[in-house]
């Protein structure tokens, strides 16, 4: 009996992998649909990462243009390719992306390790479309303002970027300690070493901070400059992550204490009933459901 209980919920999820191919989905497809949202995963009860509830995969099936319509919306195009669905040429494409206005949902290093950023064309699309962007697509030359930031040497690629894989690591965030590794993830060592003090906690925090996407071998040039990509530079985003690392870390604190020393005992995980009591708590604990539900 004990055993049945303990297979049933392993029988009721799937791994990604598996999910892909039960989907007829590249498994690129399927992880950017879950970067998105459009993909529902639920945390591994026995460590070994996320998975995929059947339920999901009966929804995603049950619709009728499944999977063409569901590919569509994950279909990626590099700076060539988007500025013919945008009908631009390319140096206005590429200029328009500095400048934050269409904004990359992936990157890769090619062999020459120039970064390749990519963007969804779906939104593509649909901002080409909008006549209120007619100006900025059409326009004989790009405004004043917009010119003077480029020769600033401003590129807002970077930053875009790693705002929605911000937003995809907090919405998979499994509580409030792996929603402070999320954050900690985009700040150096330095800045986190300021915001958290004990060195007790910054071990356990680091633990739950997920590698860049793509990093290489650790020290490699590729590596560096993957690192380089994931880590805020511009000081508006790192204000930002402070402040929000300090939030996380105090209802991290409240919910689970770091482990100390080693002749002290580490407080355990809480156990699935306390976890749903901690969601009626007052204080901090409410500000982190209320992040994790936005």
């Amino acid at each position: 009996m004990a055993g049945s209980t303990l297979t049933r919920p392993q029988q009721l999820t799937v791994t990604p992998a598996r999910a892909a191919r039960e989907l007829g989905l590249k498994r690129n497809e399927f992880d950017l649909g879950v970067h998105l949202g459009h993909i529902r995963t639920v945390p591994d009860e026995g460590g070994g990462g996320r998975r995929v509830p059947r339920t999901e995969l009966d929804r995603l099936r049950a619709d009728g243009d499944f999977p063409e319509a569901f590919q569509q919306r994950v279909r990626v195009v590099g700076t060539t390719e988007g500025a013919d669905l945008m009908d631009i040429p390319a140096g206005r494409f590429t200029r328009l992306a500095r400048l934050g206005v269409v904004a990359p949902v992936r990157f890769y290093l090619n062999r020459y390790r120039a970064v390749v950023w990519l963007y969804l064309a779906e939104e593509l699309e649909q901002f080409a479309a909008d006549e209120r962007n007619t100006p900025l697509l059409h326009a004989r030359r790009t405004p004043e303002g917009m010119r003077g930031l480029l020769a600033e040497g401003v590129d807002l690629r970077p930053r875009n970027w790693r705002a929605r894989y911000r937003e995809f690591l907090l919405r998979t965030a499994d509580g409030p300690w792996e929603s402070a590794g999320a954050l900690a993830a985009f700040l150096d060592s330095a800045q986190i070493a300021e915001l958290v003090r004990d060195p007790y906690e910054r071990s356990f925090l680091h633990g739950f901070r997920p590698l860049p996407p793509h990093q290489g071998a650790p020290g490699t040039p590729a590596a560096q400059l993957t690192e380089k990509i994931m880590t805020a530079d511009d000081p508006d985003e790192i204000g930002r992550l402070r402040a929000d690392l300090a939030r996380a870390m105090e209802d991290a604190r409240t919910l689970r204490p770091a482990p100390r020393s080693t002749g002290e005992r580490p407080t355990p995980p809480l156990s699935p009933p306390e976890q749903a009591a901690s969601r009626q708590a007052p204080r901090g604990l409410m500000g982190w459901l209320r992040r994790r539900s936005a």
